[in-house]
């Protein structure tokens, strides 16, 4: 039998998702009457809403979209495993440690600090321009080396969170029972903080899903690149569309999951 106050916060609930639905309806319903009645719709929903190209370029985006993927999946790992030297190296803590660390700060700054387009073009570009034989002029091998070196930045910080989130008393203990620092970080402290940052990262592997799209612009042709030729071969921004609604069809549940791990992670704070 529900309390007084359950029964309490279970009737507000109710009421608040009431009135959230009614007032998304209601923007839903203005943004459908209210658009079509522009002098221009016309024109924009034929070059951009073409169902006819729409239906033709779809599965060739799809087909494209696959090497987004396999971009993506040959670098998170690379990205984890960087992002976590750089983050231990960043905390640690013996003097004659201190180069190990300083390059730590010095690679988080400036890969936090340079744009991810500047990164995969001096890269993209400028290794290549060396004259390598192939395959290592290849833009798949430089444009993951850019975002690599550029998302591991962002997941060392985070995994740096983690680590200094756990209070230095477990550590202390750790040492008292005649641990090893390395067995310290090893067995104490880092399963405790990688599990505390997977909703984190789990947002940044979003972002580098979407910023695959940036390699285009040297060379792959994955999703965003086959929108632009299908765009110039049918006069028609239909596929920059679909290739959004392929990108939101990915994104927006590993999003909706993301969410739901912090707020469970509050949950279990609380």
């Amino acid at each position: 039998m529900p309390t007084r106050r359950q029964q309490y916060e279970a009737r507000i609930r109710r009421r608040s998702a009431l009135i959230a639905g009614g007032s998304t309806a209601l923007v839903i319903a203005a943004v459908l009457l209210l658009v079509p009645m522009a002098p221009g719709w016309p024109a924009v929903k034929k070059s951009f809403f073409n169902a006819d190209v729409f239906a033709k370029t779809f599965p060739g985006l799809l087909d494209a979209f696959l090497w987004d993927v396999a971009i993506f999946l040959w670098s998170a790992p690379l990205i984890f495993a960087l992002g976590l030297l750089i983050a231990l190296a960043r905390d640690a803590r013996s003097p004659a440690l201190y180069p190990v660390r300083l390059f730590g700060v010095l690679y988080t700054d400036i890969f936090r600090g340079v744009p991810v387009i500047l990164v995969i073009y001096l890269i993209g570009f400028g290794i290549p321009g060396l004259g390598l034989p192939r395959p290592w002029n290849s833009p798949y091998i430089w444009g993951t080396v850019a975002l690599v070196l550029t998302y591991s930045a962002y997941v060392a910080e985070v995994f740096r969170t983690g680590i200094e989130s756990i209070h230095q008393s477990q550590r202390s203990a750790a040492l008292s029972l005649g641990l090893s620092n390395r067995d310290v970080m090893r067995y104490v402290i880092l399963p405790q903080a990688v599990r505390k940052v997977v909703p984190a990262n789990m947002n940044i592997f979003i972002a580098l899903q979407k910023d695959v799209a940036l390699l285009s612009f040297i060379g792959p042709v994955e999703i965003f690149r086959q929108a632009g030729v299908y765009k110039s071969l049918m006069a028609n921004f239909t596929p920059y569309v679909g290739a959004a609604l392929i990108f939101l069809a990915l994104t927006i549940p590993a999003t909706r999951y993301a969410d739901h791990l912090l707020a469970k992670q509050r949950r279990a704070r609380s």
